[in-house]
């Protein structure tokens, strides 16, 4: 799955954004509307102030990270997928202050030199293919060495209780519902990801999008708050 992700952007046109992240149903991108309600939602989770820097973890192609340029002073995302940051370079990124670097997460989010510069994080669609490991990782690190960071949105989750919503060829699927390499990634439970949140010092409120939203029927959206002790 990991070369998937790298290779797939290639098959597709440069400007086929939302096709480059899989964005899409049976195919097909998603609609502007559709895009617009995952927007908002970022917006009134993350509750933007004028003076905020924004870490977009596994931003792909910056497609999605470039709604929030207006509302941060800064945007900064890192992602593994060379072709995707190509991408994000030649149409997005807008030096210095937005900007979309290749980068593995895991190995990022230990090495930032100034972590202490960011406000908010933004993780969407990405998660589940952490390995278990990075995703415990990037929240205990985040948690730790990021000390202005309030509050980070994880979106578009798939939930482990809702897994036969998606899979519907009647075949049993549960063999692949734990691994971070499989066509969905790691699903979690609501119960499930609050208790990784809570073992990293986050405090999750779960989310769900409305009826609409083209996943609302097996995902869920998180947004963690620094836990007090």
């Amino acid at each position: 799955m990991e070369s998937d992700f790298k290779e797939y952007p290639k098959t597709l046109a440069p400007d086929d954004f939302w096709g480059q992240i899989k964005r899409s149903v049976n195919g097909q991108p998603v609609s502007e509307e559709q895009i617009q309600l995952i927007v908002a939602t970022i917006k009134g989770a993350l509750a933007f102030q004028p003076g905020d820097r924004l870490l977009d973890l596994a931003c792909g192609n910056g497609a999605l990270s470039r709604y929030f340029f207006d509302d941060c002073a800064e945007v900064y995302g890192v992602d593994y997928s060379e072709v995707l940051i190509e991408v994000a370079k030649r149409y997005f990124e807008q030096l210095p202050l937005r900007r979309l670097d290749l980068a593995d997460v895991g190995e990022y989010i230990v090495a930032e030199t100034d972590p202490a510069r960011f406000t908010k994080v933004l993780c969407y669609g990405s998660f589940p293919y952490f390995p278990e490991a990075t995703a415990r990782l990037v929240l205990t690190t985040l948690r730790r060495d990021y000390s202005k960071v309030e509050r980070v949105f994880i979106g578009n989750l798939p939930d482990l209780e809702r897994h036969q919503d998606f899979y519907t060829d009647g075949r049993d699927h549960s063999a692949e519902l734990k691994h971070h390499d499989s066509k969905i990634g790691i699903w979690r439970s609501a119960e499930e990801f609050c208790q990784l949140a809570a073992d990293c010092g986050w405090q999750a409120h779960i989310q769900r999008m409305p009826k609409g939203f083209y996943t609302a029927h097996y995902r869920y959206d998180a947004l963690l708050e620094r836990a007090r002790p």
